[in-house]
């Protein structure tokens, strides 16, 4: 018997691959920055442009409306995971890129630009929905395919660690935003904020959505021919056909991954001054802190991922989730130092960071090239859009009936699910492949 020939082993990278490889990661990440930025900064600037659009005289029904329209953008996101899911699986994820930031770009230019309900009278209003719905579409395309191009572009063995950016920039996009605003604030009166220096940010936005849009031009594209041209590619009956239990696995740990993600980010600002009883500007720094040092922990998660493996990753997410949420969400309830508090959240946010720093790639290597993007980005909007979308509205409607505790539970129950549902993962990823 003759012995059967060996595979030839692996070539390691060169020192030009990689650095073209580091320079497609930072300009695929840079429009995930950009979309970020142009889709919070509506929330942090709501307060100036509130009565411009919803000229009423209760100011707590000017941000109701515009709470509204913000929530819109959040329910445009699974038909923008959809969409765009389809055209980078059908038409390459370079192509879906350009459109998801160039769309971001018109919807920021778009508000930047809208006259007021007392020139234009209820076309203000509806031209600002129309605005949110695109960015809201745009922020559903984006997260699937930069995932998926992110997963595909980054080296074997490392791909935890590059995968990673993909949160750093999304964590990024809402410090930049917080910190043009305190710039702002810094710089001009109230009255000049409402009259329009709530302008200015989206038109920063625009503006950095341009500069994505050049970056992102220049990339190379990481989806086969063969692919793109196969009969499956983008569909939905193929998804559910083939990658039923791959897509309902990725619905189940990102329903508890969004939600304890936006528990202890966009809502905990609200929760350290509603329940804990601190000043809104004591509460706005201790978060300001706490997300720098969240935006800084996902590569060295990231990196933990690639020596451990991503089901481990997932597994102490769900176990540590479940187990820790009631007794920290308990204490910050009655923290009153300020360094406690960051100390507090930023535990927290360490163990969220075991999901969202693989939060990309874990799903992007449960689906085949020619329904990767699909299968990431859908599962993912649905999710986002079900339960981080409402994580806020639970946790104040629960507390306005005078069961907060409830809400603690509520977020251990779903870290319990995506603990089990992560069972289910692979204990070996599969190959990623991809052509660059």
């Amino acid at each position: 018997m003759t012995d059967s020939p060996r595979p030839a082993p692996l070539q390691p990278p060169s020192p030009e691959d990689i650095r073209k490889r580091i320079y497609a990661i930072v300009a695929a990440s840079s429009g995930n920055l950009v979309e970020w930025f142009d889709f919070y900064v509506y929330a942090f600037c709501a307060i100036y442009f509130a009565p411009s659009f919803f000229p009423k005289a209760d100011p707590t029904a000017q941000l109701l409306n515009t709470a509204g329209v913000f929530a819109a953008g959040f329910l445009m996101r699974p038909i923008g995971g959809w969409l765009f899911g389809r055209i980078a699986d059908r038409h390459g994820r370079k192509t879906s890129m350009l459109i998801s930031v160039l769309m971001m770009c018109f919807g920021s230019l778009l508000i930047a630009c809208l006259p007021t309900y007392g020139a234009i009278g209820n076309w203000a209003p509806a031209l600002l929905l129309l605005a949110r719905l695109l960015q809201g579409l745009s922020v559903g395309g984006e997260y699937g395919t930069t995932a998926t191009y992110m997963s595909e572009i980054a080296l074997k063995g490392r791909r935890g660690f590059f995968s990673s950016f993909q949160y750093v920039t999304l964590i990024g996009g809402q410090l930049l935003a917080v910190l043009v605003v305190v710039v702002l604030q810094q710089l001009l009166d109230e009255g000049q904020l409402r009259s329009w220096g709530w302008r200015v940010p989206f038109v920063i936005g625009a503006l950095t959505a341009v500069v994505a849009l050049a970056l992102r031009r220049t990339l190379r594209e990481t989806s086969s021919a063969a692919t793109r041209r196969n009969k499956e590619a983008g569909s939905l009956t193929a998804l559910f056909r083939h990658h039923k239990a791959a897509f309902l696995t990725v619905l189940g740990y990102t329903a508890g991954g969004s939600l304890i993600f936006y528990t202890f980010t966009t809502y905990m600002q609200k929760y350290l001054v509603n329940s804990a009883g601190m000043s809104i500007k004591t509460a706005s720094t201790v978060m300001t802190g706490c997300l720098f040092v969240y935006m800084c922990m996902q590569p060295l998660f990231g990196a933990l991922s690639d020596r451990i493996g991503r089901r481990s990753n997932m597994l102490a997410f769900g176990a540590l989730g479940t187990a820790a949420t009631v007794p920290l969400l308990s204490a910050l309830q009655i923290v009153s130092s300020p360094l406690a508090a960051f100390a507090l959240i930023s535990i927290a946010l360490a163990i969220v960071s075991l999901y969202t720093s693989i939060s990309g790639i874990v799903k992007a290597e449960m689906f085949p090239p020619e329904v990767r993007a699909l299968g990431v980005g859908l599962a993912y909007a649905i999710s986002n859009a079900i339960f981080g979308g409402s994580a806020e509205y639970v946790a104040l409607a629960l507390k306005s009936a005078g069961h907060q505790s409830a809400f603690y539970w509520y977020v251990t129950a779903m870290m319990a699910l995506a603990f089990g549902v992560s069972l289910r993962l692979p204990r070996q990823a599969r190959h990623l492949r991809h052509e660059y």
